[in-house]
């Protein structure tokens, strides 16, 4: 199966959020990460890919070897993705105690492909980095790198509350990152498209100035059953593939 990153891209993470509860597969409080994990750099757009997960430590020196001779094995690794890959990293250190990733990291990733990067960590190297234009997500900054090195990689990772597995589908932006299930990720660009022209019914309406409650709330109906409908029909589709 094949999906079009690029054309997740196109929507913001609300929305792809919304589009996903529209399927009804899992729980509409499951599924996305919480407010601890933050855009560094929320005026980068949209960003989609797959998890490549790995663990991290900072708080005292890895047994053998620097801080980086792991880059190469994980950058290595990417080629077991279906397409481009997320970062995620789980900081083992409770709390963090330096920075799980900066220049060096991020210019790698991006040199190899990756589409961003997210730690429950922390960053550093912010200038370097939104110059660089990878987008990055973390709980915080902290100055330096202490002792960090990569623990394990492409195992399962737990960041922001959510458990993020090797090869998971991400969407991520300003707003902050959820999973997109596989089971229904092919459909997930159009229905969005649909659930984007269902809001701007009642958008639109606002929008042209002067509203009155009556109009509204039939505006706002509107916008309503359009959705409705689209649930209606989405679940179907997949109930029958």
């Amino acid at each position: 199966m094949t999906i079009d990153l690029a054309r997740l891209t196109q929507f913001d993470t609300p929305t792809i959020c919304n589009t996903i509860e529209l399927f009804e597969v899992c729980p509409r409080n499951q599924g996305y990460m919480d407010a601890r994990i933050r855009a560094c750099f929320p005026e980068m757009p949209p960003i989609a890919g797959y998890a490549a997960t790995a663990t991290m430590r900072c708080d005292a020196p890895r047994r053998s070897g620097d801080v980086y001779s792991s880059l190469d094995e994980q950058v290595a690794r990417f080629s077991e993705l279906p397409g481009a890959p997320i970062v995620v990293f789980q900081d083992l250190d409770d709390p963090p105690v330096a920075a799980t990733f900066g220049e060096i990291m991020c210019s790698t990733y991006k040199a190899f492909g990756a589409a961003g990067l997210i730690t429950s960590g922390a960053a550093r190297d912010l200038d370097q980095v939104r110059r660089i234009g990878f987008p990055a997500f973390s709980n915080g900054a902290i100055c330096s790198h202490g002792y960090s090195h990569i623990v394990d990689l492409h195992r399962p990772v737990r960041v922001g509350g959510l458990t993020v597995q090797p090869g998971d589908l991400l969407h991520a932006d300003a707003n902050g990152i959820t999973t997109i299930p596989l089971a229904i990720a092919s459909e997930i660009a159009d229905a969005a498209a649909e659930y984007v022209a269902a809001e701007s019914i009642v958008l639109d309406y606002l929008k042209a100035g002067s509203p009155q409650p009556k109009a509204y709330a039939e505006a706002r109906g509107a916008t309503m059953a359009a959705i409705a409908a689209l649930g209606k029909r989405v679940r179907a589709k997949i109930a029958t593939a």
